[in-house]
């Protein structure tokens, strides 16, 4: 089944990826995870605005079909394409 994206939702769907991303990154290293709640504050703002924009807000199951579709699409921005433990994988081999 394809899920078509409005630019709203493919925005709120990237907003949303580079929150996660921005999470991780920020959780795994230690010398930042004190500063999360500072460092992800534009991550997170940037996220609601775009849900609620979106009209995604409380609608985690088609957010979440969004995002899928996006990562899944060949024409992703980089980052986006892959989920993020294949990512790590194919970081991990390049070692």
């Amino acid at each position: 089944m394809t899920t078509t994206i409005s630019a709203t939702e493919r925005a709120a769907a990237q907003a949303y990826l580079r929150l996660l991303e921005s999470t991780q990154a920020v959780l795994t290293d230690p010398r930042l995870a004190p500063y999360a709640g500072v460092m992800l504050t534009n991550p997170m703002a940037e996220a609601d605005e775009a849900l609620r924009a979106a009209g995604l807000v409380g609608n985690e199951d088609r957010l979440l079909r969004l995002v899928s579709a996006l990562r899944a699409s060949p024409g992703s921005p980089p980052g986006a394409a892959a989920p993020t433990a294949d990512r790590g994988r194919r970081a991990g081999a390049a070692e």
